[in-house]
């Protein structure tokens, strides 16, 4: 195939037309036209590489591979890297395997990284554990681009055995390292770097960030559903602020100064976690723009989705450049950025209106293995009339929560939740044949009268549930239960889920069915008093004990400060 067409050049960040060959998935010859002035291509648009997002979980889609897949090249993205520790704390090396295999059945670029903790810690109940000898397994994949976030910082700091083990097979194998290190400073930062941790996703203010770069880690901006630091990281009033604040300033022009200040200093934009009713609406082409409306230059918001994270990870894609994969997007212009036409190994997989290929089902296991709850079982029992209690203070579009306290009513040796103080009761429990259940209290969702429960919960995905009534609580669980996994509310005037059987994760309905079903449940939730843009997003990252600072397990309330349990009642 041979056609003309203006492309841009990710490598000189210039516009120009030029023949394209492609051969067997291939680019075989890109030659640049010289002409002066206008000149009549064949292809009506501008030509850029396909899109790549360099750090996700696809589970967290609640869609297949496959079906993911579907959406994401609507929206011009043709790759992406994926850590699937969400499927591999629910069923091992076993359900990564079933990942790759759905992955590889459509045409689009799945790249995998072996995660790197499961369980996340060892305060929780997982499905499964992989060690140093199953990451090594996965490592010896050819799909397999990089080691996973090494969530447990404690884990490097205080030189765990395994933990040094699975760092140093990633160096023998040679593949980057991803890390994970919320708020991590000064000493600790720079005993977690000398292990060779490269990248770090949850950076949230702007002086994280620079600290981290300055010591020489690659930045990773993200853009999800639950997660969205780019203003944040993109505040370039606050950047300037920091170099006027450094011994430095002055020495670099105000004009040079001036010029440089919207050019990116962290190196890709990353969704992280993404939800269908936000994945119908765009992805990677939404971040571009938003990126640009924040001040960033367009050409240099491209490159973070393309040639940065193809060279980070190895990758032969992210550039129009003889020898890569044809991998690429027609748009519209660069103003509008309409995704016109997508392509993958040379072949059109969106026309503009369709999808051009089709995805088959995926049969798993189910993984839910827990009794059907009562309401005593989310009860909080103490002696006296009143007593005082440690909360979990959330907050929409966040991952980070506080420590808060409440005092709370105790009627019939019960603790009550009290909605006038938005305090309600929160509870996790064990899906893997255990039946632990941890409960705590939890402010910031503002339901008023009614639960809503999960069995999307970072990163064990045990059954976590909210609520303000202990019977609500219950019977969102076994509805749980029921479905075999997925999304549930439960109020006075309606019940109603969302079913995700596939690893109790994901469904092999289509984006557009499940984004349905999925802004159905938010809007009986929203009904319910809470405001959250994605209430049952922020309600699966409760349970994660890696981000501070208080969050739950099925076996406690967890500080993540001093990482260890604290007691629910408060001496």
């Amino acid at each position: 195939m041979s056609f003309t067409a203006y492309i841009l050049d990710v490598l000189t960040g210039s516009v120009y037309p030029a023949r394209i060959t492609i051969e067997n998935g291939f680019f075989e010859k890109i030659v640049p036209i010289i002409v002066d002035g206008e000149y009549e291509v064949d292809v009506e648009g501008l030509m850029i590489p396909g899109f790549i997002d360099s750090h996700i979980h696809i589970e967290s889609s609640m869609l297949t591979p496959a079906q993911f897949a579907k959406i994401a090249v609507r929206h011009g993205t043709t790759s992406v890297v994926c850590d699937p520790h969400e499927i591999a704390n629910v069923s091992g090396v076993e359900g990564v395997h079933s990942m790759m295999d759905n992955a590889s059945n459509v045409p689009f670029n799945f790249y995998f990284v072996a995660p790197s903790c499961v369980p996340a810690t060892s305060f929780e109940t997982s499905g499964a554990i992989l060690g140093p000898d199953e990451i090594e397994i996965l490592l010896k994949n050819d799909n397999v681009v990089g080691l996973g976030e090494m969530m447990d910082f404690p884990g490097v700091l205080n030189e765990d055995k395994d933990v040094l083990r699975k760092l140093n097979l990633a160096k023998k194998y040679g593949v980057p390292i991803d890390g994970h290190a919320p708020l991590l400073s000064g000493e600790e930062l720079d005993k977690y770097l000398e292990q060779s941790i490269i990248t770090d996703h949850e950076c949230s203010h702007f002086n994280e960030a620079i600290e981290k770069k300055h010591k020489g880690m690659k930045i990773m901006v993200r853009d999800g559903s639950s997660a969205k630091d780019m203003e944040a990281l993109f505040d370039f009033n606050e950047r300037l602020n920091y170099w006027k604040n450094q011994d430095g300033f002055g020495v670099i022009p105000s004009d040079v100064l001036e010029r440089r200040i919207h050019l990116p200093i962290f190196d890709f934009i990353v969704s992280d976690d993404k939800h269908p009713n936000e994945l119908i609406e765009g992805y990677l082409n939404e971040s571009i723009k938003k990126a640009r409306d924040l001040g960033v230059d367009i050409i240099k918001a491209i490159e973070m989705v393309t040639v940065n994270p193809a060279v980070h990870y190895n990758l032969n894609a992210g550039a129009i450049v003889t020898g890569s994969k044809a991998d690429f997007v027609i748009i519209d212009n660069l103003e509008d950025f309409n995704i016109l036409k997508t392509y993958v190994d040379g072949k059109c997989v969106f026309d503009g209106e369709n999808v051009l290929f089709d995805v088959d089902d995926v049969e798993f296991r189910n993984s839910i293995n827990v009794s059907k709850k009562q309401a005593s079982d989310f009860e909080i029992c103490a002696d006296g009339d009143e007593c005082e209690v440690n909360v979990i203070k959330c907050y929409n579009g966040e991952l980070l929560t506080k420590k808060a306290s409440a005092k709370l009513k105790i009627i019939d040796g019960k603790v009550l939740a009290d909605t006038s103080q938005d305090v309600l009761k929160i509870a996790v429990v064990e899906r893997y044949g255990g039946n632990n259940i941890a409960n705590a209290f939890i402010k910031g969702f503002n339901i008023k009268n009614g639960a809503i429960a999960s069995s999307v919960s970072h990163d064990s995905h045990n059954i976590i549930v909210v609520g303000s009534d202990s019977e609500m609580m219950a019977d969102a669980v076994n509805l749980i239960i029921d479905n075999k996994g997925g999304f549930s509310v439960v109020s006075e005037k309606s019940t109603d889920s969302l079913p995700l059987p596939i690893g109790g994760l994901m469904s092999n309905e289509d984006a557009y069915d499940v984004a349905q079903k999925l802004s159905a449940l938010n809007r009986i939730v929203s009904d319910l008093g809470c405001d959250f843009d994605s209430p049952f997003m922020t309600l699966s990252f409760m349970a994660l004990l890696v981000i501070p600072s208080l969050k739950i397990s099925d076996k406690g309330l967890f500080d993540g400060d001093a990482f260890d349990f604290v007691d629910v009642i408060k001496n």
